[in-house]
């Protein structure tokens, strides 16, 4: 019995707390004795430090703030409207509040607004048993990582970086300068935080030092920095992905009223798109009239369209993510496509005309043209395939030349597309087909 309860008063971890609702986060959390409360408050997501954070009382406010590293505190801030961050970069202590403003210049996701800016400093002309001790001293305050310490000259410019091995390893005369490492990589303070994600992991770093444009060392930003950020980037392009705009918020966090204007503006747009595929089939409506049989396979023509060209989106999309791909690559990628798309539209007009040809009641069915009609449908699927493929892989890069994000071209957009001009392809190779016999 000690044992069972025991386990049901153990502090629960981040993972179980977003499983609960707003109400029973909350409830749990003024449950909580002040150790695990803190414990849970400083291993949460920005966003749900956020959602408690606005509930404590005013006068308890400061006391949380002021556990957060600088780095996350102006992540909390950044949370709250503009005209409440003086207020809130008042509970700060000086020192702190003076690295939050710093941090607060920077857009978000830019590697100044995700940099912590404590991070251990040494000269190269300090030698190796100065510097230990040195370290020993900044280790009892709160530095971002004690992995590495940085070697600035007296401009603060980064000449060099320095492990803790090294130094352990090297004898204590020896003067920093003639052990650190020269070969420096490191990232400007406005880069985009998905091509510092890029860096840290080209590198395999643990840590990546930020620079401003005079070469002056100004932070680091942790891979436990960036690990978040990765998070958001593909949870907002996937959501983009599904056709709809990226939720500011978590999904139950988000208001009904927000997320119905998120999700309804792009469901009426792919509507509106839609509404072409009805107009083109009223122009062929002469056509559909004499050909009925014509009709049995719009479906199946237009999905496969539509599903080859979601296909090539969403990995030109998720390449350009990665950096594998970039807007110089366009015309290696349309030349895969055009070879990808004719062998894909080769497989699925094969299998289209053996399922005509090899159909018990095919003359029943289709008449006694159905030879005809197989080879309209296996050239339609052929392409309308390739087509699909093509606009799918060049829509990002259209995108990203006008300065768009490329995952704004989401498989819902680029399948609605491909409808309406598949419905097009088809009519058109069945009008070559058939005429003189059912046209």
């Amino acid at each position: 019995m000690l044992e069972q309860n025991t386990v049901i008063d153990q502090p629960i971890d981040a993972e179980a707390w977003l499983a609960l609702t707003p109400e029973e986060r909350w409830e749990k959390f003024e449950s909580f004795t002040h150790p695990e409360a803190v414990d849970l408050f400083l291993d949460l997501p920005t966003a749900y430090q956020y959602e408690l954070f606005v509930k404590l009382p005013e006068a308890e406010r400061r006391s949380w703030l002021r556990l957060l590293a600088p780095d996350d505190a102006a992540d909390l801030i950044q949370y709250f409207p503009a005209e409440e961050h003086p207020a809130l970069i008042r509970l700060l202590d000086p020192t702190t509040r003076r690295e939050v403003e710093a941090l607060l210049d920077y857009a978000e996701d830019e590697a100044g607004g995700l940099m912590n800016t404590r991070f251990i400093r040494l000269r190269p002309d300090t030698t190796v048993d100065v510097a230990i001790r040195y370290i020993r001293a900044q280790a009892r305050r709160p530095v971002e990582t004690l992995q590495y310490a940085y070697v600035l000259d007296s401009e603060q410019k980064l000449v060099g970086i320095v492990s803790f091995r090294e130094l352990l390893l090297a004898p204590p005369d020896q003067l920093i300068s003639e052990i650190m490492e020269t070969d420096i990589v490191s990232v400007l303070d406005d880069l985009d935080q998905e091509e510092v994600g890029r860096e840290l992991n080209r590198y395999g770093l643990s840590a990546v030092p930020v620079v401003d444009s005079e070469g002056r060392m100004v932070g680091i930003v942790t891979v436990d920095d960036i690990v978040s950020v990765v998070e958001e980037e593909a949870t907002e392009d996937i959501q983009k992905l599904g056709g709809m705009e990226a939720l500011d918020e978590p999904y139950l966090q988000i208001s009904m009223w927000e997320m119905l204007k998120k999700r309804g503006v792009w469901l009426a747009v792919l509507f509106l798109g839609e509404m072409l595929t009805a107009s083109a089939m009223g122009y062929y409506e002469h056509e559909i009239q004499r050909a009925v049989v014509l009709a049995l396979f719009i479906p199946l023509i237009i999905s496969s369209g539509g599903n080859s060209g979601s296909q090539a989106t969403s990995l030109i999309i998720r390449a350009m993510a990665l950096g594998e791909v970039r807007l110089k690559d366009w015309w290696r990628v349309f030349l895969r496509e055009l070879r990808a798309g004719l062998a894909l539209g080769l497989l699925l007009g094969v299998i289209g005309f053996a399922r005509i040809l090899l159909w018990p009641t095919r003359n029943a069915t289709y008449g006694e043209h159905y030879l005809l009609i197989a080879f309209t449908v296996a050239g339609s699927l052929l392409g309308v395939v390739l087509w699909g493929s093509l606009a799918g892989s060049m829509l990002p890069f259209l995108l990203r030349r006008a300065g768009v994000d490329p995952a704004t071209s989401s498989a819902p957009f680029v399948a609605t597309l491909v409808d309406v001009t598949g419905l097009i392809i088809y009519f058109t190779v069945a009008s070559v087909i058939l005429r003189g016999t059912l046209l």
